[in-house]
């Protein structure tokens, strides 16, 4: 009985990581580089463009989403943005886990083992998304996929992802982000939705807290 605890409480790190990186996606749709490489069309750059200048403009974003894991596992929660620097997503029960983002540090939480992952902000994709200026000096879009319905944009850089690439799905005359689709190194995607985006809302602070005494004494990652 023990050894199935644990085994629940790894799935559910695991797919709250991998879930991470996920939702991380929509840092590269807020603000990381959306500048077309050499070999795309100077309309896919002008597209990219657009999107990165929509996002640029909000400056506080709260919603709820849906995570659909390569397995078929789904799970979901509510998500707040606030530039510059914070950012927080809650994960609904069963799953303990908890994503936030202060302005300095990143952490991963699981409040059911008090355990936790803490990351420099400055050392992830999150850092670009919660900017108040967008980068676009790097060049990771691999196409641009313009439709009546929807804008698909695929991104990948070896340097930050690895192996993965993340395709993004935007709806084309809002430039509103609609889904997006993480395909690690095995082929394997794990997609999150997002709906009832509300953005220019006021947050409170305490939103993007993190219990440092607590990260400390757990000793943290």
């Amino acid at each position: 009985m023990k050894e199935t605890k644990m085994n629940r409480s790894e799935k559910a790190a695991t797919l709250t990581r991998r879930g991470f990186t996920g939702l991380m996606a929509l840092t590269v749709a807020a603000g990381l580089s959306l500048l077309s490489p050499v070999e795309a069309s100077a309309q896919a750059s002008a597209a990219a463009q657009k999107i990165a200048d929509h996002f640029a403009s909000v400056k506080t974003m709260a919603g709820e989403f849906v995570q659909f894991g390569p397995r078929g596992e789904q799970t979901g929660g509510k998500f707040f943005i606030d530039r510059p620097g914070k950012i927080r997503f809650n994960y609904e029960d069963p799953s303990p886990m908890r994503v936030i983002a202060d302005g300095r540090s990143v952490v991963i939480g699981n409040r059911k083992l008090k355990t936790w992952d803490l990351y420099p902000l400055s050392k992830t994709p999150l850092n670009l998304l919660l900017g108040n200026k967008i980068d676009l000096s790097a060049k990771m879009v691999r196409s641009v996929k313009e439709e009546a319905d929807l804008t698909t944009i695929v991104l990948g850089d070896r340097n930050m992802f690895g192996d993965s690439t993340i395709t993004m799905m935007f709806d084309p005359k809002t430039y509103d982000l609609r889904q997006w689709t993480i395909t690690d190194a095995q082929g394997k995607d794990t997609s999150v939705m997002i709906f009832n985006v509300k953005t220019g809302i006021p947050l409170d602070d305490k939103v993007f807290a993190i219990p440092y005494d607590e990260v400390r004494q757990r000793g943290a990652k």
